[in-house]
This record gives C-alpha cells, sequence and structure tokens, in this order.
C-alpha cells in the first residue's frame, strides 16, 4: 500500500469519525434545544450530516451508486426545512393591534389642554 493511499485511508477515517461526532452533539441539541426552532435546525444539519456520511461511504468504497440518493435526500432536506420555517412562522405570527380612533377635542380644549 502506497503512502497516497494510506494518508487516504487516515482522511477518510477521519471524517466518518467527525461526522459520528457531529451527529451525536446534534442528538444533544434535538433533546435539549430550548426552542422549536433549535431543534428545527438541528433536524436539517442532520440530513447534512447523513449526505455527507454517504459522501464518505461512496468515498471508501470508491462506489458512486449513492450519489442519486444523496441528491434526493438533500431535495428532502431541504423542502422539510422551508415546510418547518413555514409552520414556525405562521405560528410566531405577531398579533397587530388596530389602533382606536384618536378623541375629539372639544370645545373647551386647546392645544394647552383643557379650560
Amino acid at each position: 500500500m502506497s503512502a497516497l493511499h494510506q494518508v487516504d485511508r487516515i482522511l477518510l477515517t477521519a471524517a466518518v469519525v467527525l461526522v459520528l461526532v457531529a451527529g451525536l452533539l446534534l442528538l444533544v441539541r434535538i433533546w435539549r434545544g430550548p426552542s422549536m426552532l433549535d431543534r428545527a435546525i438541528s433536524l436539517d444539519v442532520i440530513a447534512a450530516l447523513i449526505i455527507a456520511g454517504l459522501g464518505a461511504k461512496s468515498a471508501v468504497a470508491l462506489d458512486p451508486f449513492y450519489f442519486p440518493i444523496m441528491m434526493v435526500l438533500a431535495f428532502l432536506g431541504f423542502t422539510g426545512s422551508v415546510g418547518i420555517a413555514r409552520f414556525i412562522a405562521v405560528r410566531d405570527r405577531p398579533v397587530v393591534a388596530v389602533p382606536s380612533p384618536a378623541p375629539v377635542r372639544g370645545a373647551d380644549e386647546t392645544k394647552e389642554g383643557p379650560k
């Protein structure tokens, strides 16, 4: 085995380990996330990590079989993120208060106040 192949295997192994560590940290964020938005972002990043893991597996096996699967997962992750963002936007929409009409000044009032 040449030095180039050995460096290649070390880098791919490091990439897989980093993807796994990031996945574990994201699971912690999903479990403890203080808001729904934190959980939604974590799920989106997990979809990206799954795609990265499939890319690493494809690189290790020297097999392009997983590329269409990665494209479909990227599309599903994007549409899922947009759907969650729209749901949160509708749920957190601010309530618009209708202003009350200004009081009509009477004949006994001036700019300084009532007489």
